[in-house]
Order: C-alpha cells, then sequence, then structure tokens
C-alpha cells in the first residue's frame, strides 16, 4: 500500500521527476513500484535503468523488483524477462554500469574486455611505482594524499592534461607529472582504476555520439538514487544517458548529504529544477522506521542547516522511549557502558544483529572491541573487506592474470605465491622484459603454463571451478594447510571465496553485442571465453564490493562501524558513540575552524546517524579523552544541545573503575 505522495511519484513516469525522499520514507519501495508502473503501461522492461550507490542496494532493487515483477498476476510477463538478462531492468551501482559499457565498448579505448579494474592497494602500489619513475621519495610524499588528489580530480570530470593545465605551484605540478607515469602504467597493464570506471564511461558518451545514442535509445526510462551524493563526472553521465527521452526520475533528500570529501557535490540536486525545469517533484516525509521521539530529535537538529529543503519527517509509529545521554569519564568507560547496555539488550531478548554502534573516525573502534572481547559479546567490525585480504586477493590475482596478461602488478603479486624461487632481481628483469634463461627460465614457462591452464579452466568453467582449481593447482591450497598461525583462516577465507564465486555459476554465457567496433583476432579465436559473463560478474563484484556487502554475511552480532558506513542501514537500537566537540562535529587537525559548509555536513552527519534508529537511541561521550596520547578535556558535542532536553533522559557516570583522582590544571 501506498501513501498519497508514494503514489504521486510512482504515477509520474513521463519527463523529469525530483522525489524528495526523507530517511525511512521508503524510497526503494517507490522505485521498485515505479518501474513495475512502467512496465504493467507497456515499457519493455529492459529499456528501465536504475542506478543506486553500493552493491548491497542495487541487489536489494533487484530481488524486490523480481518480486513485484513475478507477483503480479495482471502482468503479461514475457519468458525472456527470466531466461536473459539483457530483456530485464538494468539495475546496477554508478560504477557497475560504467563497467558494463566500457566492456562493450573496450577498443575505443585500448583496452581489452577482460581488462583489470585496480583497486585500492593496486593504485597505490602503481603511483608508488610512478612516484620511483619521477625520482620522488615516498617518505617524503605521501603515496595516499597524491592518489586522492587524482582520484578528486577524476571525479570532478577532469583528465590528466586539464589537471595538468590548471595545476597552481609546486605540489600540483608534481601530482600532474606523477598523473602521467601512472597513466601510462594503466595503459601499459590494460587496466581502469576505480575512478577510471566513471571519467571514461563519461569520456564514451561524450566523445562518440554513436555510442551516447545507443544507451540512450536502450535506456529510455532512468532513475538515480541517493542522488545527493553524485559527483561532478557521475552527474555527466546521467544527464548523457537523458538528454534524449528527458525521462530522468533521481531519488535523494539534501539532509543526507555526507560525501563531499570524496566530491559529493549537493548542488547536483539542489539545481535539478534548473536543469529541467519541466521537473515534477515530489516530497515523501512520512516516516516508516522510528519513533516519534526520534524523529523530533533528528528535526531539531538539521533544522539548523541552511543549504536544504524545507521537509519535516512524520510517522504513525508510537512516540517511543527517550534518548538516553550516557556521560562516561573516560573513553575506556564509554566503551564499557555500551557493552554492558548491549549485554542488557541482549539478554533482553534483542538480536544482537539489531544493535549497532556508530563513530565517526575510526580510530573509535578499538576501545570499543576491546570492551566487547572483555564482555565476550559478539560483534562485527565493518571496514575490514574480505575481498581486500592478502589471500583473497592472491587467488583473484591469479584469475585476472590468466585473462589479462598485461596485468603485471597482478603477475608480480603471484608469480612467487607459493614461493617459486623467483628473486627480486629477476622479478625486475621479468617486468622489463629482459631475457630469461637456464633454471629461471624453467620456472618461468610452468608459471605462464599455469596461467594457461587457469584461463582454459575459467573458458569451460562456471566461477566457483575455477576458483577452486586456482586454489589447489597453484599449491596455494597446501601452503596454507602446512603453515602454522593464521595459516589455517587464510585458508577458509580463500575456500569461502569459491563460495562467493558459485553465486554466479547460474549466469550464462551469452553472445555479446558488440557496439560498432570489429572484433578484434585475439577475440575472435577466443570467442569462448569473450562471452563468459560469469567470470566477468565475480571480477566486478571483488573490485566494487563496499564496507557494507560485509553485512551479506548475516552474522549475529553487534555491528561496530563509522556513521559514513552506515548510510541506508537501520537498526532497532543504535549508540552513537563520542559525541563530543571537535571529534563530533569532527575538526580537521589543519583546520582553524569549520566552515559553513563544513559544519553543515556534520550536522547532517549526525542527522543520518539519529536516523539509523527504529526503536530506541543511545547518545554517548566522554569527559576525559586521551588523543595521540596525551588526555584532553572533552566538551560534549553541540548537537547534543539541538535536541529539545524533554526528549532526553541523561545517566550520572559512575566513578571509573580502578581509577585514581584525576587532576586537572587549567
Amino acid at each position: 500500500m501506498l501513501n498519497d505522495a508514494q503514489q504521486k511519484a510512482v504515477e509520474t513516469t513521463n519527463g523529469p521527476l525530483l522525489i524528495i525522499a526523507g530517511a525511512g520514507s521508503g524510497k526503494t519501495k517507490v522505485i521498485t513500484h515505479r518501474i513495475l508502473g512502467l512496465i504493467k503501461k507497456g515499457v519493455a522492461p529492459h529499456s528501465i535503468l536504475a542506478i543506486t550507490f553500493t552493491n548491497k542496494a542495487a541487489n536489494e532493487m533487484k530481488d524486490r523488483v523480481g518480486a513485484l515483477l513475478s507477483e503480479d498476476k495482471s502482468l503479461n510477463r514475457p519468458i525472456s524477462i527470466s531466461t536473459d538478462w539483457r530483456e530485464r531492468p538494468f539495475v546496477s551501482t554508478f560504477h557497475a554500469l560504467g563497467v558494463h559499457i566500457i566492456r562493450e565498448n573496450a577498443q575505443l579505448l585500448g583496452l581489452t574486455r577482460h581488462f583489470t579494474i585496480y583497486d585500492r592497494g593496486d593504485s597505490r602500489r602503481a603511483v608508488k611505482e610512478a612516484m620511483a619513475q619521477c625520482s620522488l621519495d615516498p617518505k617524503a610524499h605521501d603515496p595516499g594524499t597524491i592518489l586522492n588528489m587524482i582520484s578528486r580530480a577524476k571525479g570532478d570530470g577532469m583528465n590528466r592534461l586539464e589537471y595538468f593545465d590548471r595545476a597552481k605551484g609546486y605540489i600540483e605540478e608534481m601530482v600532474a607529472n606523477i598523473w602521467e607515469k601512472y597513466d601510462a602504467i594503466l595503459a601499459k597493464e590494460k587496466s581502469l582504476d576505480f575512478d577510471d570506471l566513471l571519467l571514461k564511461t563519461a569520456l564514451l558518451l561524450e566523445k562518440y555520439p554513436d555510442v551516447k545514442n545507443h544507451y540512450a535509445e536502450i535506456w529510455k526510462y532512468i532513475h538515480i538514487d541517493e542522488y545527493q551524493d553524485t559527483n561532478r563526472v557521475q552527474y555527466k553521465i546521467a544527464r548523457a544517458l537523458a538528454e534524449k527521452s528527458r525521462n530522468i526520475c533521481v531519488v535523494g533528500d539534501v539532509d543526507q548529504n555526507i560525501y563531499s570529501w570524496r566530491g559529493a557535490t549537493i548542488e547536483n540536486i539542489l539545481n535539478f529544477e534548473k536543469d529541467y525545469p519541466e521537473a515534477t517533484v515530489v516530497t515523501l516525509e512520512k516516516n516508516y522506521r522510528s519513533t516519534k521521539t526520534i524523529l523530533a530529535a533528528a528535526n531539531s537538529v538539521i533544522l539548523k542547516n541552511r543549504m536544504r529543503r524545507d521537509k519535516t519527517l512524520f510517522t504513525d509509529n508510537e512516540h517511543g522511549e527517550k534518548i538516553a545521554l550516557i556521560v562516561s569519564y573516560s573513553e575506556t568507560e564509554e566503551a564499557r557502558a555500551i557493552a554492558d547496555k548491549s549485554r542488557e539488550l541482549i539478554s533482553a531478548g534483542t538480536s544482537p544483529s539489531e544493535i549497532a554502534v556508530l563513530y565517526r573516525a575510526n580510530f573509535q573502534s578499538r576501545v570499543l572491541e576491546d570492551s566487547f572481547i572483555k564482555k565476550q559479546i559478539p560483534y562485527q567490525l565493518l571496514g575490514v573487506k574480505f575481498f581486500e585480504r592478502k589471500e583473497v586477493k592472491d587467488v583473484i590475482s591469479y584469475v585476472r592474470a590468466a585473462l589479462n596478461r598485461d596485468s603485471w602488478g597482478d603477475i608480480a603479486r603471484i608469480i612467487n605465491i607459493p614461493p617459486r624461487g623467483i628473486g627480486k632481481v629477476t622479478l625486475a628483469k621479468i617486468l622489463s622484459g629482459a631475457p630469461t634463461e637456464g633454471a629461471v627460465q624453467a620456472k618461468l614457462s610452468g608459471f605462464w603454463k599455469l596461467l594457461d591452464d587457469i584461463k582454459a579452466e575459467i573458458a569451460e568453467k562456471g566461477p566457483s571451478e575455477a576458483v577452486k582449481f586456482v586454489i589447489q593447482e597453484t599449491g596455494i591450497e597446501r601452503m596454507y594447510r602446512e603453515g602454522v598461525g593464521d595459516d589455517e583462516e587464510r585458508l577458509l577465507n580463500v575456500r569461502e571465496l569459491v563460495t562467493v564465486a558459485a553465486q554466479y555459476d547460474s549466469l550464462k554465457s551469452e553472445k555479446r553485442k558488440t557496439q560498432g567496433a570489429s572484433e578484434s583476432q585475439d577475440e575472435k579465436s577466443d570467442e569462448n571465453l569473450t562471452e563468459n559473463r560469469a567470470i566477468e560478474a565475480f571480477l566486478e563484484n571483488a573490485a566494487l564490493a563496499t564496507d557494507q556487502d560485509e553485512l551479506e554475511k548475516k552474522e549475529d552480532a553487534v555491528k561496530l562501524m563509522t556513521v559514513h558506513a552506515a548510510k541506508g542501514l537501520e537498526f532497532e537500537y543504535v549508540f552513537i558513540a563520542g559525541l563530543e566537540q571537535d571529534l563530533f562535529p569532527f575538526k580537521h587537525m589543519n583546520d582553524a575552524e569549520i566552515d559553513q559548509a563544513g559544519e553543515e555536513e556534520e550536522r547532517r552527519l549526525f542527522y543520518v546517524a539519529l536516523t539509523r534508529a527504529k526503536k530506541k537511541l543511545f547518545l554517548s561521550n566522554a569527559i576525559i579523552r586521551t588523543v595521540y596520547g596525551a588526555q584532553r578535556v572533552c566538551a560534549p558535542s553541540e548537537f547534543i544541545a539541538d535536541i529539545e532536553k524533554t526528549l532526553i533522559e541523561e545517566s550520572v557516570p559512575e566513578k571509573p573503575s580502578g581509577a585514581k583522582a584525576i587532576f586537572i590544571d587549567f
């Protein structure tokens, strides 16, 4: 059953549509019912595009669209919608959309269909290599900072030459030179980094009108979720695809724009009606998630922001309990209090997975983990991605190297795993193309033969069998089985990768459709492999995985995560830890003071944290916190004062366990 505002959004199918969707207002329900409504009106399912930001959200949307289509008895469903993925609505993340478009037009970019997607570790390695080529010391200039500068520029839609032309001062000129070498490494390895997946897609749509027209003809109805979090290059992609039909529906909430640090531009959603003057605007304010008390707190907090559209969340839910304010003497006592309260909730019958502890900065997790371990409370820490574990990356590198022999980063990673007696000097020779002979050549021949065998296995079998083949035939399984310490856990992780890969076994190898460019002789001779969509989907998922994908494990444990990682999630009970001035709202070390834009984003981040809770909120802060080895007295966060006192019940801090008197010299 849809409410009036939701119904209006579902029924407005032609022309631009802006849906201002408050937290917990059922935006996914609206998008999925809108897709169903379009199909019931006769729109071909494959002409519908829906884009969101995380794999978890995209998978949920796919499942819900599929369920709606199968349950609606009035719908005359074509048989092909169940048997051919190309006949279904295209639901994915922005980056997965980019991978799809680039793969179908790879030759226009000088790539093969099986180009490698760099993860953060790959990119950092390549930046360090580029710095070495520029005779720069990574100890003097942080590779991570340089990578962030390149990433931010790409997110703003700039290529290397544009950045070089705009470079001001030594640092930016240095970054431009490193970027040139970095691009060369990517090109040599037939690879793209995470940001290239969007930048190169925008380039294809801008530079090749035939490509843009092709996709504009396919996707006549476009949906963009979380529009407030789009950056400039994502904006370009959306505009290009919707330029012809103008049937673009964007869904978002200015009050939940929290990613400016990675290039998200709030102006995209604020200016939607300028971009599309004929747009219809629908506001979803009814919240189905939280209690009246929680919403009253959230509304009062966000009201202080100026860069927003008027919107007040309301609900038919009960008033609920007051918000608990836990004041502790130190961060250790704070963590103990949160763990104790979590244990109380679990003892009273709450599932641990319905409890979340949110914090502003990653360093806060350490003391919280310590307390949960001591109290023997099951917990799951978001932030350590399964696909970033070394042993998992090793197996994936074997698959990527088998498909892309130019992926020298992968080859360098695995050529000595398990050990083959190939040292750094020999490896440098191999990477430079210098000839080898004797025993070294024999070892290399065996390695290349192994990659050939893996490639043949991929062509014939599903992803799970291919991954199993890698684990067994490379000797990785034997290495960990005979190892010590954490090797048993590493073996379990690589075996879990087989289970992950099995999710893609059901995808059929289908003849791909080329977009204008003719096939190369190599691709024609390797037809089975180029049609293997299953292995492509598996590798794509591994490359584009996010922190939230760890939740797919369904562990019955308390969730510990940053507020940023909690976006889009909901829990019955939510703790917000570290509510102290300069921590939340956060003050960067190099900031004399937070500007208005930064202040408003911090308040939006707190608003997001508040609206994750369904039943009860716990706000927590410490009087004294140890930062950089020194104790400091902390003022309570100004955000606490933004909430009406009648909504809060405060607990008096207990005497610290085992603590002596604390003397503070003012």
